[in-house]
């Protein structure tokens, strides 16, 4: 059934993306105030929720970082507004001090923070576990399984954060967040939440004799999460073998255990509130239990608490899961590693697996798009520094040019730490060329990223002179995660047309050296590269031209490329197959069948760079304007 996300139609049933079960289930509490920075896997909520923001009559903005996100919804929840902070796990981690004082202060009108963790790290560089922040910030959390539970979860959470006048966590899982299931919906509010003036004496100050207080919240949630509605039990009243889930397990764990047919002796607890958590509930069920399989991701938290658990009452139960390796140590959960699990709990036959293929699937690294600006970047980069006395030193930091790690950018760099980081290894090494380190130092960063955490670090490496370049790779969006609106693109979350700010002029604002330069004007660029690395002190040079799949939507290039056969070379150009390898654009293919070059019109973007840089000239550009 068709619907738009602000339809007022209590009991409607609707499909919904899990993401969008997040953004129903906050217009639903009448929120206030949203802010995010974005990171798969939720980057599309806040993008939703810009979208509807006027017509719901609230405030979103996508912030510069999520410690910005953080502490503006800390700072809306002090005038009684119901706010939301939507991060990835890696986000989590970034906005951790403002998330622990705010613990310790608490907050008056209702603060929800969303975190989507990444089991397997499908876009992401690491699979942590954000039920850690939760218990180090003696925050609640909870952690919705279906669709229904997601958009529920979320009002939930608010008159939770309000009674307790504490920020509850939600946290969330890639398969929930981009999982499809119906969701019933709910009644809209006619008004957001109900605004207050800041009184004289409304106090959210950080001071250490608060730790008392906020204890005494931790024990008041304590009960809460004994009576929260989320948590189920199916199963026969005494079984011997208990299974207790979080968040998907509890799925991959309902289909197993309808496929291995023993929902008749197996018992299944399904805990939302997994921090803090009802202990009373869980001693209740584990009252003549011999055996617990727990199913979470990713870490072992919840295997190890109800180990604690079980020890202070004095329980004799045989616990398995993800600390004793009956389900993998890393990785997402799926139903065949569940399944197996649970065959080992019960001892009942796993039924036999139909084996599709015997085919080993190719392995394929993550590229660039055709066109993609730093393909050329990269290239240029690494031609200029092989050109060096000694190989140069390239840092990286986060963002689609991670693939620069990869073949993709001929394994450009040497080092990626977290974001933002790049310009703080790089000003160490910067500094190391004053003492007898001789290579040239670049550091590379996102039009984004520059914005996010790159600023504190430039300034630092300008006021000590730093020995090196900044590549600021300007793309013109956020690009990895969905090309959402930053500073420099002059568009809020809402829509609005603000003005940009250009990095040049922040850059020499700040007291350092900035020119702009195209990647596809292959030969000024690099000029100019290997001008700038022989340039004494700290320099930037920003890297201009619009991200090829983002300009791709907007516009059509009328621009035919293609290989001119009776120009090619074929295996002769120097490098064996020269344009599909070296340069890896997907538009640029080797037919292996055939022993020739050509251009895949489907992938091609008629950007016309692999024309610029083939060895032969068999690349040929018709029609329209080159890049």
């Amino acid at each position: 059934m068709e619907w738009t996300m602000t339809a007022n139609a209590p009991g409607q049933v609707c499909l919904m993306q899990g993401n969008e079960a997040i953004v129903r289930g906050a217009l639903e509490a009448g929120i206030n105030f949203a802010a995010s920075y974005p990171g798969s896997p939720s980057s599309q909520v806040l993008g939703m929720l810009g979208k509807v923001a006027k017509e719901r009559n609230f405030y979103a903005e996508w912030s510069t970082n999520e410690t910005c996100a953080m502490e503006a919804c800390i700072g809306a929840s002090l005038a009684n507004a119901r706010s939301i902070c939507i991060v990835k796990q890696n986000g989590l981690l970034f906005a951790s001090d403002a998330i622990h004082c705010g613990a310790q202060h608490g907050v008056k009108g209702g603060m929800v923070v969303v975190t989507s963790d990444d089991p397997s790290a499908h876009s992401s560089t690491n699979e942590f576990d954000s039920r850690y922040q939760a218990m180090s910030a003696n925050v609640p959390m909870l952690e919705p399984t279906s669709m229904q539970e997601t958009k529920d979860i979320i009002p939930y959470a608010f008159e939770l954060s309000e009674r307790t006048h504490q920020i509850v966590i939600v946290r969330l899982t890639t398969r929930v967040c981009h999982g499809r299931g119906n969701v019933v919906l709910g009644e809209l509010p006619e008004k957001p939440h109900q605004l207050q003036q800041v009184g004289e004496w409304d106090r959210m100050v950080c001071v250490s004799y608060l730790r008392s207080a906020m204890l005494e919240k931790l024990d008041m949630l304590r009960q809460e999460a004994e009576n929260c509605p989320f948590n189920h039990y199916v199963g026969p009243e005494h079984p011997k073998e208990l299974i207790v889930a979080s968040g998907t397990g509890r799925l991959y764990g309902q289909e197993a255990i309808r496929r291995l047919g023993v929902g008749d002796r197996v018992g299944m607890l399904s805990l939302a509130t997994i921090w803090p958590l009802p202990e009373e509930t869980i001693v209740r069920h584990l009252q003549g239990v011999e055996k617990v399989l727990t199913l979470e991701e990713v870490d072992p938290v919840l295997e190890h608490n109800l180990q604690a658990i079980a020890g202070r009452h004095q329980m004799s139960i045989v616990f398995s899961g993800r600390g004793d390796g009956a389900l993998p140590k890393i990785g997402e959960l799926d139903p065949d590693n569940v399944a197996q699990a649970i065959s080992l709990l019960t001892g009942a036959k796993l039924p036999e697996k139909k084996i599709a293929s015997q085919e080993p699937l190719i392995e394929r690294e993550l590229t660039f798009c055709a066109g993609c600006p730093h393909r050329a970047t990269f290239h240029i980069l690494k031609k200029v520094l092989r050109q060096e006395k000694h190989p140069g030193v390239v840092i990286g930091d986060i963002g689609c040019y991670i693939m620069s790690g990869q073949a993709a950018g001929q394994y450009a760099f040497q080092a990626c730490n977290c974001m933002g980081s790049g310009i703080n290894l790089a000003e160490a090494l910067g500094q190391l060329t004053h003492y007898g380190l001789d290579q040239k130092v670049v550091t590379v960063c996102g039009d984004s990223t520059f914005f996010h955490t790159i600023m504190p670090g430039l300034v630092d490496a300008t006021y000590h002179n730093a020995n090196m370049l900044l590549m600021v790779l300007d793309n013109s969006a956020t690009a990895m995660t969905g090309f959402q609106p930053h500073p420099a693109t002059g568009i809020t979350a809402m829509g609005d047309q603000v003005p940009a700010m250009d990095i040049q002029k922040v850059v020499e604002g700040i007291g350092c050296k900035a020119e702009v330069a195209d990647p596809f004007d292959v030969v000024e660029t690099e000029k100019t590269i290997r001008r700038l690395l022989n340039a004494p002190g700290m320099n930037v040079l920003i890297m201009r031209q619009p991200c090829a799949t983002l300009m791709s939507k907007k516009e059509k290039r009328p621009v035919r490329v293609y290989v001119d056969q009776n120009v090619c070379w074929g295996e002769g150009c120097g490098c064996d197959k020269y344009c599909s390898r070296v340069w890896g654009c997907p538009g640029n293919t080797w037919d292996f069948k055939n022993n020739k070059a050509y251009i895949d019109p489907v992938t091609c973007v008629g950007c016309g760079v692999c024309a610029k840089l083939c060895p032969s000239g068999a690349i040929k550009v018709e029609g329209g304007e080159e890049a």
